[in-house]
């Protein structure tokens, strides 16, 4: 009777496929702001004398926020809190964050108090008086806070006689506020030696100290009064939205503020895109060369990628980064690597059983290639867990998209792939022609391999000795050379301009030390359509400063336009420095942790030093280089902990398999060298077929991908290549080295581990095992 399996797993590849494709055409996909312009800025809110800024504070704040943030007239401004003490405003399409800096950052705290001395006879002040400049830079003593901004209903700027004079701002009391401007303007008309004066100040600032005329007297201060000053439209209308938009309960800090330019973003995208393309078409090509008809059918399965990535990430709601991007890109080799593990197992056991036929090497390769792909999909999973926990902005954007396209990506190779190809092979035209298939052969490298290669483990001392001396080049670079930590890291301001007419570095140097920043760092970047730009590295530097540097641009350049612009906080930087570093460490921690059980601590440990070892070599390679250590470099070395430790399971979970067939009694007991050189050997095809398409991929984004994923990409290709040579030589050595030493006791009480091909029909046996 045949089997139930590929029916209902058709039927949920057709689902799968329905589902994503109704997601994809009816919901939009959220832009981050990296990719549609605009401006975040990323406020903490800080402890007062009277209020602690907890969540609940932080959440009254953000309400208040609200109000200001929609006074700025912006289409489609999001606010949210993060954490407890931090709140994330984007407002999409604005490019000139001062306006936003000075309605949003300001923390309003609008007080109304009695001016007690006029001049000022006391030089130290009393309980509650504060000694403070008036708008004229004439010293006051106020008294204390009688009024807040609490108790303010509504404010307005207007100007006197039907819009023709003087602007005011109009302030009505609400029932709070009411009592406290009566005695306000009681005590203020009760000192005539002070001028009858009233001090209403903006964050210990000054705004104004008129007198209290003679009729407020009389009237005992009524529900309303009129600001007066030296008033603009502008600066009235500024105030009034502020006082409006109420007082918040606690201070705020602008603690990190990014802008990206209208362009910017759109370019991205597109590079992005034909970075797929190129990467898809011919990693496609090469995959069918060398696999025949599954790889065909593997790549049709593989363009199904995109759209159930996509439909996840609409379905979720997460918003697509520029480095998220980067991240789905990236996936598209994950979903090679599940489909070139399942083939080159598919081709062992057709050679091995040929008489069976196709069909069933190919049900053979899929479950004994499945612990595999499992293990190593963990173990990017838990990288982009990290990336979504540690890191902020974009780059936890990265870590979203990826996981989705992990997810993705394995149900394109697993279940579409899998639906597609065992269908064609139960095919009578195909099983007629099994060198049509793909699966028929084992290839002459295979063959040359399994028949003559080398004895790779028998220098292991070697390798490892290799291995410790390019980890003391790598770190004599980071030593000598120093890394490059961005502004992410070390906090400050990095500004990136297009210009209209060709710009020399030197030059633009020379403009924005004459400007009032002689430390500035400032670099030629790429730009669109093969421009360069002009980057300029300040500390952290005020909105009227940044534009203090881009009028110098423009006075030696003609037309600037801001294409990026990056504040981040000395305190923000120390902490994202930190939460990179303790990122790292968890990495390490998880991934041994999760190789220990599913194979034995001496390979876990194998495993993670051999990885600590390609990210060191990546860092000094970067370091040697004077290549910029970011956020994006954050996401690619976590990347590269994932990829690493892939290549390094699949030898191990080989080596895994023939333990077992040992145990089981199946094969005869061998040296433990021998065993490890023979997995490496065997793996060594997947190895080179999954990295040559993983390297088309990342080859076409470093081309095409702009200055950032540039950067991304050389390091995952640094990366996957030392990966590749780490797999072979250092983790399989290290493995050797550890197992020679502490050798597994069959006798000990430890827990059982369970052979995970124990169930696959090899046409030996299905027994199980103890490891």
């Amino acid at each position: 009777m045949p089997s139930r399996a590929p029916l209902w797993r058709a039927l949920a590849a057709l689902a799968v496929l329905a589902i994503t494709l109704f997601l994809a055409l009816t919901m939009p996909a959220k832009l981050g702001l990296d990719l549609k312009g605009g401006t975040q800025i990323v406020l903490e809110t800080q402890d007062t004398g009277r209020v602690t800024a907890d969540a609940e504070a932080t959440d009254r704040a953000l309400s208040v926020l609200r109000g200001r943030v929609d006074a700025l007239g912006v289409a489609e401004p999001t606010l949210a809190r993060s954490g407890e003490k931090r709140i994330i405003i984007e407002l999409p399409g604005l490019q000139d964050p001062r306006e936003a800096a000075r309605q949003i950052g300001q923390t309003a705290q609008l007080t109304f108090h009695e001016v007690i001395s006029v001049p000022v006879t006391e030089t130290t002040p009393g309980e509650d008086e504060k000694l403070l400049d008036d708008e004229d830079g004439n010293p006051i003593l106020v008294g204390p806070t009688l009024l807040d901004g609490n108790g303010v209903s509504d404010a307005e700027a207007v100007t006197e006689q039907q819009n023709l004079g003087q602007w005011l701002v109009n302030v009505s009391f609400n029932g709070e506020g009411r009592s406290g401007w009566k005695q306000l303007v009681a005590d203020a008309c009760a000192n005539p030696n002070a001028g009858n004066r009233v001090a209403i100040v903006l964050d210990t600032k000054v705004i104004s100290s008129p007198g209290v005329v003679p009729e407020l007297c009389r009237s005992g201060g009524g529900t309303s009064t009129s600001i007066s000053g030296d008033f603009t439209q502008r600066t009235a209308k500024d105030l009034a939205v502020l006082i409006k938009g109420g007082a918040l309960p606690v201070d705020v800090e602008i603690i990190e503020q990014r802008t990206v330019g209208p362009t910017l973003g759109k370019v991205a995208i597109d590079a992005s895109v034909e970075a797929a393309i190129i990467g898809v078409v011919l990693t496609g090509l090469f995959i069918m060369f060398v696999y025949r008809l599954v790889g065909l059918l593997a790549t049709v399965a593989l363009g199904t990628y995109a759209l159930i990535s996509y439909g996840l990430l609409v379905w979720l709601g997460a918003t697509l980064t520029l480095p998220g991007l980067a991240g789905f890109v990236l996936a598209i080799g994950l979903a090679i690597d599940a489909n070139v593990l399942v083939f080159e197992r598919a081709r062992e056991e057709y050679a091995a059983r040929q008489a069976a036929g196709l069909s069933p090497a190919l049900n053979t390769g899929f479950n004994k290639a499945w612990s595999a792909i499992i293990d190593s999909n963990v173990t990017t999973l838990l990288a982009a867990a990290l990336l979504f926990f540690f890191a902020s902005g974009p780059v936890k954007g990265f870590g979203v998209t990826l996981s989705i396209g992990v997810i993705a990506s394995m149900v394109s190779a697993l279940v579409i792939a899998r639906v597609l190809t065992e269908w064609a092979m139960r095919r009578s035209f195909v099983r007629g022609r099994p060198a049509l298939s793909g699966l028929s052969g084992v290839g002459r490298v295979r063959t040359w391999l399994s028949e003559s290669g080398p004895n790779l483990m028998r220098r292991s001392g070697t390798w490892i000795a290799i291995t410790a001396a390019v980890a003391v080049v790598s770190i004599g670079g980071i030593a000598m050379r120093g890394l490059n930590l961005g502004v992410e890291f070390t906090g400050g301001r990095l500004l990136e301009y297009s210009t209209s007419s060709s710009l020399d570095v030197e030059d633009a140097r020379v403009a924005v030390s004459d400007a009032g920043f002689p430390t500035a760092v400032v670099q030629a970047s790429s730009g669109d359509a093969g421009a360069e730009n002009i980057s300029v590295r300040v500390d952290d530097i005020s909105n009227d400063e940044a534009v203090q540097i881009e009028d110098a641009l423009a006075s030696i350049a003609g037309d600037v336009e801001k294409e990026r612009d990056e504040l981040i906080g000395p305190s923000l930087g120390k902490e994202l420095r930190d939460k990179a570093l303790i990122a790292f460490a968890i990495a390490i921690a998880a991934q041994m942790i999760y190789l220990a059980w599913r194979f034995r601590w001496t390979y876990a440990a194998s495993a993670v030093l051999s990885m600590a070892s390609v990210v060191l070599t990546v860092v000094g390679v970067f370091a040697w280089w004077g290549k910029p250590i970011d956020g994006v470099f954050l996401a690619a070395v976590l990347s590269i902990i994932g990829l690493a430790v892939n290549d390094t399971i699949v030898v191990f979970d080989r080596i895994r398999e023939h333990n077992a067939a040992e145990a089981r009694g199946d094969n005869r007991k061998r040296p433990l060298r021998d065993v490890v050189n023979e997995a490496i050997l065997q793996t060594i095809p997947r190895t080179i077929n999954t990295g040559l398409g993983a390297m088309f991929i990342l080859a076409a984004l470093a081309v095409l991908g702009g200055d950032s994923l540039t950067d991304f990409a050389i390091a995952l290709l640094i990366g996957l290549s030392v990966g590749i040579l780490s797999t072979i030589f250092t983790a399989s050595a290290l493995a050797v080295v550890l197992e020679e030493r502490w050798p597994y006791d069959s006798t000990a009480p430890t827990r059982r581990v369970i052979d995970p091909y124990a169930n696959v029909d090899d046409g030996k046996s299905t027994g199980g095992a103890v490891l």
